[in-house]
């Protein structure tokens, strides 16, 4: 079973985008299971949600605690979460940021890395700063877990209709292109 845990803020779209991602890998024939973690979150507080996927029947429907990789869809939550707890052997870390390689502060288990400037194509493309569905445009380049054909099915079934839908595979493609892969 591969687990993934996400990092965000209340309001960006943790939540929403491990479910999508969860639906494509799904529609690829996966079996796969979302976990929110809703409490006493706010708008801007940091969030987790959490996602396990695999071959076989999903039985274990428990938060991540031991992930193999962290996707963080907002640049400042590393400055106060260790995003990288519990995190497994040569593993994957997702990250939204306009920082190198060399200036990020990763765990020693991290073994790949993907690193997209989403806030610059958030602002450019959708006009607002969520990162979500462009952050899973750079997990897919990362991973290759799943395509961006279902992935942009999922988007449209699950969550945008008309311009949104249009704006979110347009900003999935260019978080996909401008993707720096790493690996350590």
């Amino acid at each position: 079973m591969y687990e993934i845990r996400f990092h965000g803020r209340g309001g960006q779209g943790s939540v929403m985008g491990a479910q999508m991602l969860n639906k494509a890998l799904l529609d690829e024939g996966k079996y796969a299971v979302t976990i929110p973690a809703f409490g006493f979150e706010r708008r801007g507080a940091p969030v987790q949600a959490y996602l396990k996927f695999d071959d076989k029947v999903i039985r274990q429907h428990t938060n991540v605690r031991f992930p193999h990789c962290v996707i963080c869809i907002d640049p400042t939550v590393p400055n106060t979460v260790n995003i990288f707890e519990g995190m497994q052997d040569n593993g994957v870390a997702v990250l939204c940021t306009n920082k190198s390689l060399k200036e990020l502060k990763l765990d020693p288990k991290v073994k790949k890395v993907g690193l997209c400037n989403a806030i610059n194509i958030a602002k450019e493309v959708i006009g607002r700063t969520i990162t979500n569905t462009i952050m899973l445009g750079a997990f897919i380049k990362t991973t290759g877990f799943v395509s961006l054909e279902s992935l942009n099915k999922a988007m449209g079934e699950m969550a945008f209709r008309d311009a949104a839908l249009e704006k979110n595979i347009v900003a999935v493609k260019k978080g996909f292109e401008e993707t720096q892969v790493y690996e350590l």
